[in-house]
């Protein structure tokens, strides 16, 4: 895959929501660190319908580690891809809603967060290891890259 030119950065760290309220939907009430406003599109377009099963790989991540998984880039719209550098099929962009960017892990490394993610999907899905931290996409095929 097409390597993406450019980190994008936000200040947003999951923690365990406490009294968290209903948000009426059954998928996201049953999810313990992360809301769906932590992976909407950093333009403001208001894009945010993330991969269910992302979020589970990430709430995975979030348990092994027992510390703070950081959200760098989750879905994007096309307009934003193309302005921080993303390849013109990014898993990231709103019609496939698959991927995000998450930074290390206080503790760990890059290499060490992705040998993790790959015992959780050893034959399918997108892992990229960069020096900021680690892509994880839940496309169909298997795809492996260093950035």
């Amino acid at each position: 895959p097409a390597m993406e030119k450019k980190q994008e950065n936000t200040t947003v760290v999951n923690k365990p929501v406490v009294n968290k309220p209903s948000t009426g939907d059954a998928f996201w009430d049953g999810i313990k660190y992360f809301t769906p406003e932590e992976f909407q599109c950093q333009c403001g377009c208001g894009a945010k319908n993330i991969n269910h099963d992302l979020v589970k790989i990430l709430e995975k991540i979030r348990e092994h580690y027992g510390k703070p998984v950081r959200i760098n880039s989750g879905v994007r719209c096309k307009t934003h891809n193309a302005r921080v550098g993303g390849s013109a099929n990014s898993q990231h962009l709103d019609t496939y809603a698959n991927a995000a960017d998450i930074g290390t892990i206080s503790g760990t490394t890059p290499r060490a967060m992705a040998a993790y993610v790959e015992t959780l999907m050893p034959n399918t899905g997108g892992i990229g290891i960069y020096s900021w931290g680690i892509h994880v996409d839940v496309r169909k095929t298997k795809a492996r890259w260093n950035g």
